[in-house]
C-alpha cells in the first residue's frame, strides 16, 4: 500500500503497556526479549514494511503472476524482496535454534506479520503459509522428516504450503479423494488434484513443501480416514538436500479480483513422493497444528486491511475539499475545507481507528496465548491458555475479517 507506516506505537502500547508482555516474556524464560530488543525488532520490520514491500503491492497488482508451461513468475520485485526478509533473518525468527532459527517467542513474529500484511497483502501470503507448514513437521514430523526440511524451511530457502481442498469438496473434508499409495521404501504415492493453494508455486524460492491431506487404501469413510503428508516439489535427500523433481506440478493459477500477485494455484499430485506425518487415518488432528496458526495468521490478515484502509482513508480526508467547517474557514486560501473537519468524516475515521486497535488488543491477546501454550512449563496454565484459545480463535477469525 503506497505510503504505509507500520503502528509501531500502537503495537507497543498493546504489548507492553495493556498486556505487560515484558513480564509475560521473562515468565516463560525469553530474558533476551527486552522491550528494547522489542522496539529494535519493531523497527527493522517497519523499514522493511514500508520501503520494501508497500512500493510493489500497487504494481505487482496491476502485474499479477504469470502461469506458462506449470512455471509461476511472480510480479516485478517480489523475488528480490522475498530475498531480503531471508537475508533479514524473519522466516526464523520464533523457530529453534537447533534449526537456525532465533528461538524468540511466536508472538513476536506474529506481531509483525500485521505489517506485512498490511504493507503488501500479496507478498505476505508467500512467507505466511511457511510458518504453519514448519509448525506441522515441528510438531508430528519424525526426527527424520525434522532433518530433511526444516532446516531450508527456517532459514526461507524453500517454502510451505497446505493442501486440503479440491474441485468437489471444500470444507467438506471427508469427501477428498486424494489417494496414497504405500511404497516398499518407506514413502507414499500421492495422486490427486488440490485446489485454491496460496504459494503452491512460484519463483521466490529453490523448493516448495507441501503439506497435503490424502487416503491411505484402506481408509475408513469421512474424516476418520484422513492422513497426512509431507510433499516437496522436488524430491529431498535424507541430509535436507534438494534433489530430482518430483511428480507435482501446477496446472493453472487462479484468476482473482484482487491479491493478483499471490499465486492461487491448481496443484496436481501424478504419483508423487510423500512422507506420512504423525499415525495413519489421524491426518486432520494434525493439520489442525496448521490451521489453529492459519486462523490468527487469517485474523491478522483482516486486521491489516483495516489498519490500512484507515490510513488511506486519513491520508484522504486530509486532501480532499469539500464545503466549509460548521465552526468556520479552516482553509481561507482555498475554495473549500479538507473533509476531515466535517463531523460524520471524524466519526467515521474513529470508527475505523477503533475497530483496528481494538482487533489488534484482541490479536496480541490470542497470540500471548499460544506462547503459553508453545513454552509454558505449568500444565494447569497451559490448559487454560488451550482453552481460551479454543474460544478465541474462530472468533478471532471471524471478528478480525
Amino acid at each position: 500500500m503506497e505510503g504505509y507506516k507500520a503502528p509501531q506505537r500502537d503495537a507497543m502500547f498493546v504489548t507492553h503497556e495493556l498486556l505487560n508482555y515484558q513480564d509475560h516474556y521473562q515468565k516463560l524464560g525469553f530474558d533476551e526479549a527486552s522491550e528494547d530488543l522489542v522496539s529494535a525488532i519493531f523497527a527493522e520490520a517497519a523499514k522493511f514494511s514500508e520501503n520494501v514491500l508497500a512500493p510493489i503491492n500497487a504494481s505487482g497488482d496491476e502485474e499479477g503472476c504469470k502461469w506458462v508451461d506449470g512455471e509461476v513468475t511472480t510480479p516485478k520485485g517480489f523475488k528480490e524482496a522475498y530475498q531480503t526478509y531471508v537475508d533479514g533473518g524473519w522466516p526464523g525468527m520464533s523457530h529453534p535454534e537447533e534449526f537456525g532459527g532465533q528461538a524468540l517467542p511466536y508472538s513476536l513474529s506474529s506481531i509483525i506479520a500485521e505489517w506485512f500484511s498490511g504493507a503488501n497483502h500479496s507478498w505476505a501470503m508467500y512467507p505466511g503459509l511457511s510458518q504453519g507448514c514448519m509448525a506441522t513437521i515441528k510438531a508430528h514430523g519424525s526426527e527424520l522428516l525434522q532433518q530433511m526440511f526444516l532446516e531450508k524451511l527456517v532459514s526461507g530457502e524453500w517454502t510451505g504450503t497446505m493442501c486440503l481442498t479440491e474441485a468437489h469438496c471444500g470444507s467438506d473434508l471427508g469427501m477428498l479423494k486424494c489417494r496414497a499409495e504405500p511404497q516398499e521404501d518407506g514413502t507414499y504415492s500421492l495422486t490427486g488434484t488440490k485446489i485454491f493453494i496460496s504459494a503452491g508455486e512460484h519463483d521466490m524460492s529453490e523448493n516448495i513443501v507441501h503439506i497435503v491431506l490424502a487416503r491411505l487404501p484402506d481408509a475408513p469413510e469421512g474424516t476418520k480416514g484422513i492422513s497426512l503428508f509431507v510433499v516437496p516439489k522436488f524430491n529431498v535427500s535424507e541430509e535436507g538436500e534438494k534433489q530430482d523433481r518430483n511428480a507435482v506440478a501446477c496446472g493453472s493459477i487462479e484468476h482473482k479480483m484482487g491479491i493478483k500477485a499471490s499465486a492461487t494455484c491448481v496443484i496436481n499430485f501424478d504419483g508423487a513422493k510423500g512422507y506420512l506425518i504423525g499415525p495413519p487415518n489421524r491426518g486432520l488432528n494434525c493439520m489442525f497444528t496448521f490451521m489453529n496458526t492459519a486462523r490468527i495468521g487469517t485474523g491478522l490478515e483482516g486486521l491489516a486491511s483495516s489498519e490500512a484502509a484507515f490510513q488511506g482513508a486519513l491520508r484522504y480526508a486530509k486532501d480532499r475539499i469539500q464545503f466549509r467547517s460548521l465552526t468556520g474557514r479552516k482553509n481561507p486560501e482555498g475554495p473549500a475545507d479538507p473533509i476531515i473537519v466535517h463531523p460524520d468524516v471524524r466519526r467515521m475515521l474513529l470508527t475505523q481507528k477503533a475497530f483496528a486497535e481494538g482487533n489488534r488488543a484482541l490479536a496480541a491477546y490470542c497470540m500471548q496465548l499460544v506462547d503459553v501454550t508453545l513454552y509454558g512449563s505449568d500444565e494447569a496454565e497451559k490448559q487454560l491458555a488451550d482453552a481460551k484459545l479454543a474460544f478465541f480463535n474462530p472468533y478471532c477469525k471471524s471478528v478480525l475479517n
